[in-house]
């Protein structure tokens, strides 16, 4: 049986502290994968980095962006380059340490039998560390409204460690994720589901960021709720 040919793609704007020992980690938890970086021409010279590693590494792209646009608009560029590429299985996760490489494996043989899987912290076996009672909380309550507004059948709907079939993504058009930020992952997952795309929770143990600084913030909070509301109303 032939393997999946796989993108792994990382967004980044000022990750210059984490992203060397990732890719690098990355890369030993899927030796045969590719790894595409979009990013927000970062000040601290994290784009650049990437172009110098590229140059001996065949298997790392980067997508240069004029400035920050959001986690969502980076991500579904990625999505494009693997919808438009010869990929099988796009996998997305944060640039901070906060998802594993080690559970990479995990979620690329889950894809076997689902057409989403996401890296699941609310799941039985998942957990956070390092995060204070009111973000813990502040999540929990997040991932409780989507439920009841959209009600999807995972249980970590925030979470952006996840690993699609290129074949499901094929089945909608990403142009209409109108979500800049962070709300995209709930939009995306909303469209999936309403496609027909069999979704499931791998367990994973997610982590505070290593160095650098968290880009959520109270705007993205607002729209994320305004995404949710707008969802609950339309129809796919």
């Amino acid at each position: 049986m032939t393997s999946p040919r796989v993108l792994v793609a990382l967004a980044t704007y000022n990750e210059i502290g984490n992203l060397p020992g990732l890719v690098d980690e990355i890369e030993r938890a899927l030796p045969d994968a590719e790894l595409l970086v979009v990013d927000d021409n970062s000040p601290d010279g994290t784009g650049r980095w990437c172009d110098e590693r590229a140059q001996k590494d065949s298997r790392l792209k980067c997508i240069h962006r004029p400035g920050k646009q959001g986690l969502g608009s980076a991500t579904i560029a990625a999505m494009r380059y693997a919808i438009d590429g010869p990929y099988d299985v796009f996998i997305s996760m944060d640039a901070d340490w906060s998802h594993d490489p080690q559970y990479l494996p995990a979620l690329l043989r889950a894809t076997d039998d689902a057409d989403v899987v996401l890296g699941s912290r609310y799941c039985a076996g998942g957990a956070i560390e390092g995060w204070p009672l009111h973000r813990r909380f502040l999540s929990r309550a997040a991932n409780g409204l989507t439920s009841l507004l959209l009600r999807l059948p995972v249980r970590d709907t925030s979470g952006a460690f996840r690993a699609y079939r290129v074949s499901a993504l094929k089945n909608i058009d990403v142009a209409h994720v109108r979500a800049s930020g962070y709300a995209y992952l709930e939009e995306i997952l909303w469209y999936l589901h309403a496609a027909g795309a069999k979704m499931v929770d791998v367990p994973i143990t997610f982590r505070e960021r290593r160095a650098g600084q968290s880009k959520i913030n109270a705007t993205e909070a607002v729209a994320k709720l305004q995404t949710l509301v707008r969802l609950a109303f339309s129809k796919a």
